[in-house]
């Protein structure tokens, strides 16, 4: 397929996240702070906003009892006020929250635009202490076709596993949203973190844009990597925070500390041409794929 043949590759979208610092358990006061971080992003212009993982919530949970105390449903008020606040536009909003399944717990992610919630995506793959509260979703992650594209939702420790893009590109998604908060470790100077190489690697092999939404503040005691990145579908960053070092005094709400503010990124792209997998004359990123090898026992000889 050519590039003229794709629709609406000359539609430009407007995407912007902020790396916001939620307070644990204080559902009150993170719901303001998501509220005011879309008027921000709508004020900007946004056609896609992505905010961290568990932002209604917060992450470092003392117990299953914290956690369920800030769970809420897809039918919250919250939910109906986000749609609200999007009244009139084309604008989406992705966002992690603590959800209440009934007798579980989930750690996921909604979709949600001006009808409402379009999609809410459970998390897969659990990382560390997230396995005492949380269960792990059983449903592959979704494609929404918005007014700015197919937006494919991952969340955090799922982008680790390359057969999660890979199946969302396989299903047509122009660009991934990720809610992240990817807890600070060391890496070698000069190198950004693994969690970012990571993000580029899987928007190189898929052909896609990916777009990671961090978070700032410290949680007892636990830093961020505060990675937030727009990585486009040849795997280039092409916006990104400066890291868990950088001051916060030009962001909206102050400097960082216990519960800090974080910074925002605002990215312009066209995400319709992640529709065009083709990678020379004779080469397709999805078509020479050997599909009919990928189940056979590899040998070991």
């Amino acid at each position: 397929m050519t590039l003229s043949a794709l629709p609406g590759t000359g539609r430009v979208t407007r995407v912007v996240c902020e790396q916001l610092a939620p307070r644990i358990g204080d559902l009150g006061h993170n719901t303001r702070l998501i509220g005011d971080a879309v008027r921000r992003a709508l004020s900007d212009g946004a056609d896609l906003v992505v905010l961290p993982e568990l932002a209604t919530s917060g992450y470092v949970f003392a117990d299953a009892g914290e956690a369920r105390r800030t769970a809420i449903r897809a039918d919250d008020p919250f939910f109906g006020g986000l749609r609200d606040l999007l009244a009139g536009t084309a604008a989406v909003v992705v966002l992690g929250f603590c959800e209440d399944g009934g007798e579980a717990l989930y750690n996921s992610a909604a979709v949600v635009d001006a009808s409402g919630v379009r999609a809410v995506y459970r998390k897969t793959h659990l990382w560390d202490r997230e396995t005492l509260f949380f269960t792990p979703g059983d449903r592959m992650a979704p494609v929404v076709t918005t007014a700015h594209g197919r937006v494919g939702v991952l969340i955090c420790y799922d982008l680790e596993f390359p057969e999660m893009p890979r199946r969302l590109a396989v299903a047509g998604a122009d660009l991934i949203a990720v809610p992240t908060n990817w807890p600070l470790e060391s890496h070698p100077a000069g190198e950004r973190p693994a969690e970012i190489i990571q993000a580029q690697a899987a928007a190189r092999t898929n052909g896609l844009h990916i777009v990671c939404a961090d978070r700032a503040g410290t949680e007892r005691g636990q830093r961020w990597t505060r990675g937030t990145a727009v990585i486009n579908q040849y795997g280039w960053i092409t916006a990104a925070t400066a890291g868990p070092d950088a001051a916060d005094a030009d962001t909206p709400g102050g400097s960082d500390g216990e519960h800090g503010a974080g910074q925002r990124i605002v990215a312009d792209l066209f995400p319709h041409l992640s529709r065009e997998k083709a990678l020379s004359p004779h080469n397709d990123l999805l078509a020479d794929r050997r599909t009919d090898l990928y189940a056979q026992e590899s040998p070991l000889l």
